[in-house]
């Protein structure tokens, strides 16, 4: 029982019992049939609560009456650009080392040897 409880017979196609079949266009409309939509209403809007015209209060906002400290400020922006500065090094670092491990094990991996060059340092003379 396939559709709801209700057996299907051999020549039903959906679970209403009607077969979904399009109507071909008559011979005097060539081009077929224009179905006409009807526009969408739009939806109701909520109504807004009336303005009263004014701009809330922004004197909260506003800049008190004391000086800036434009030393500490210059200080604080420094700071910052050393920590950018710290960290775009410490990036192309990695970057580097990184480039530089995939080259030696790719090396490794192809089967050469002596992929890592070997710092010896010069024997004393006497």
């Amino acid at each position: 029982m396939p559709c709801g409880g209700r057996p299907a017979s051999g020549d039903e196609q959906t679970c209403y019992g009607a077969r979904v079949t399009a109507d071909p266009a008559p011979a005097s409309e060539p081009k077929g049939r224009i179905i006409p939509f009807r526009p969408r209403r739009p939806a109701p809007q909520p109504e807004a609560p009336p303005s009263s015209g004014a701009v809330d209060d922004l004197s909260q906002y506003e800049r008190s009456g004391e000086e800036d400290d434009y030393r500490h400020r210059m200080l604080m922006n420094g700071a910052a650009l050393l920590v950018v500065l710290v960290l775009a090094v410490a990036g192309i670092w990695i970057a580097n080392t990184m480039a530089e491990m995939r080259k030696n094990q790719d090396c490794v991996l192809s089967g050469r040897r002596g992929c890592t060059p070997v710092t010896v340092a010069p024997a004393p003379r006497e």
